[in-house]
């Protein structure tokens, strides 16, 4: 006589329920992992198309080399103040967004040559053809390295107003505790990278895998440097509120301007963008 066949084996819900967790943790494990990797292309959007000379674009412009602390040459644009505008005897250092070059700029440095500035327009590390990778710590040493620059051309920092838009502000709030300039500009400031992260990505835990933190209002909090804050009403890259937020902790706060604009319209880098540095320049100059 044949032997009963014996029943199929079931598994069990919660083993069933263990495995499809096992596998959505390996899976977003994966994901996370290769965010860590890549993160930095997900952050800096380098324009490295080569530039033409300084002086075919600025009046006055000439092509000047900065020098990192770590060993890089960079190429950045420098231009004295417009023939017929009243010399400030003050620079501009222009720290720009993550997603131009310092040929994106030239008509904002035509502009606050016209001001009376003379302009630094730098390019980080992996910019244009730049050598190098951007990252926080690589951006600040080329921060450095334009001072250093600045202050040769006879702009040392209690001479320059710093200039930093979006990451760029980043940058230069850096810098204010170590070399504190005559004043700054922030324009689209973000309160701290992170922050901007958790808005683009809200389902990724961005505070945990983010190794570029930019702690922009830690920095401003910290400073008396005169400060005025530049942010677009309908900014779609940085939250205006975070650039509201970067007024706020500022003590020594000149002025806050509101542009009805997006974060890369031309009102963010054109005449009333320069106009807004003038004011502060002459508002330091009024408490002198």
């Amino acid at each position: 006589m044949a032997a009963p066949e014996k029943p199929a084996e079931t598994r069990k819900p919660g083993a069933r329920i263990l495995g499809v967790a096992a596998v959505l943790i390996v899976i977003v494990a994966v994901v996370v992992g290769l965010i860590w990797a890549l993160q930095r292309s997900m952050i800096y959007f380098p324009d490295t198309s080569a530039v033409p000379p300084a002086g075919e674009v600025l009046a006055g412009g000439q092509d000047v080399t900065l020098h990192t602390a770590d060993g890089l040459e960079l190429d950045a644009y420098f231009a004295p103040p417009a023939s017929e505008s009243q010399d400030r005897e003050l620079a501009v250092l222009v720290s720009p967004g993550n997603a131009a070059n310092r040929y994106n700029r030239v008509g904002l440095a035509e502009q606050l040559q016209a001001e009376g500035f003379s302009v630094l327009l730098m390019d980080y590390r992996g910019y244009s053809t730049n050598p190098g990778r951007p990252s926080q710590h690589g951006l600040i040493q080329d921060g450095h390295a334009a001072l250093d620059a600045l202050a040769e051309l006879g702009f040392p920092p209690d001479r320059t107003i710093y200039f930093g838009e979006s990451i760029g502000g980043g940058v230069i709030a850096a810098l204010l505790a170590e070399r504190p300039p005559a004043g700054a500009v922030f324009r689209s400031p973000f309160t701290e990278l992170a922050d901007v992260g958790r808005h683009h990505y809200p389902w990724l835990p961005v505070g945990l895998i983010l190794r570029d933190r930019f702690p922009v209002v830690e920095h401003v909090r910290d400073t008396q440097v005169p400060i005025s804050v530049i942010r677009a009403e309908y900014d779609s890259v940085v939250p205006t509120e975070l650039s509201a937020q970067v007024a706020e902790a500022a003590d020594n706060l000149v002025a806050e301007h509101v542009v009805d604009a997006d974060h890369n319209d031309p009102e963010m880098h054109g005449a009333a963008v320069a106009k807004a540095v003038a004011e502060l320049a002459d508002a330091i100059n009024s408490d002198d």
